[in-house]
């Protein structure tokens, strides 16, 4: 059993592994592939969306090695592909991140019906089951590995005009648990993280709406939106060995927001 005396601040540092980040060239999914790669991971970004290179830059200007393909997660055998491509380019696969997310379609309950329902259950729920599913086939052999979940505070909050988005996301956190109880034998660790309100392009008209933007920051604590790289550092640190023994837990980073 080790000791205290065998605490390292190296346990922090991820680097030789390699990591999967769906949906990781856009918004939050950028600032956790960014943040694993600060920390010294090679990064396999599978995504729909053509970022012009970005993403490729912002990763190799880390000194690690990147690679990205191009791929519907939703597709028949695509996770299957993704993990397949990691191990084939880096030679393992030691940490995913399940980012990729939609939430489409907000409208009253009486509109919000089964198509728009059935898209969001697709890339929010069923796709992180499968990556993680195919994933833990590779990390049970290598007796290692994490899997982080990405939630949302509507895995704690209703759903008003997004029902699904909301029933994902309570969804992801029974997952995490369930899958934390079957993997923590194996030494895989699988958590999640539940993002609050943060700047990112997708939220500009919200803040820009002077009225909406004094609502939610009247419930933030922290009287701010967070930055992308209010994420970075528990992303870092629950991909890492420093936190082999949390396992099936949810990590808040909202400033807050939940405790007012």
């Amino acid at each position: 059993m080790a000791g205290i005396n065998d605490f390292s601040m190296s346990l922090f540092s991820l680097k030789g592994r390699n990591a999967i980040v769906t949906g990781g060239n856009t918004g939050l999914g950028q600032a956790f592939a960014l943040a694993l790669a600060k920390g010294g991971a090679n990064l396999l970004v599978p995504s729909i969306t053509d970022d012009g290179g970005e993403t490729r830059r912002l990763i190799e200007a880390e000194g690690v090695r990147y690679d990205e393909l191009a791929i519907d997660i939703t597709a028949a055998g695509a996770p299957k592909k993704i993990i397949d491509r990691c191990v084939e380019v880096f030679g393992s696969v030691d940490i995913l991140v399940n980012s990729a997310g939609i939430c489409i379609n907000i409208q009253d309950v009486t509109q919000f019906g089964r198509e728009a329902w059935d898209k969001m259950i697709a890339v929010n729920l069923t796709a992180a089951f499968e990556m993680s599913h195919e994933a833990a086939k590779r990390m049970i052999p290598q007796n290692s590995g994490k899997i982080i979940n990405i939630c949302s505070l509507y895995s704690f909050l209703g759903g008003q005009w997004s029902p699904a988005y909301a029933s994902t996301k309570h969804g992801l956190t029974g997952f995490t648990k369930a899958y934390c109880d079957e993997l923590a034998q194996f030494n895989i660790q699988v958590n999640a993280i539940a993002p609050g309100y943060f700047a990112t392009k997708l939220t500009e008209k919200t803040r820009a709406n002077p009225e909406i933007n004094k609502r939610i920051l009247d419930h933030i604590p922290a009287n701010r939106w967070g930055d992308l790289a209010d994420l970075m550092g528990t992303t870092v640190f629950l991909a890492s060995r420093a936190a082999d023994y949390i396992n099936g837990q949810m990590i808040v980073v909202d400033g807050g927001y939940l405790v007012r």
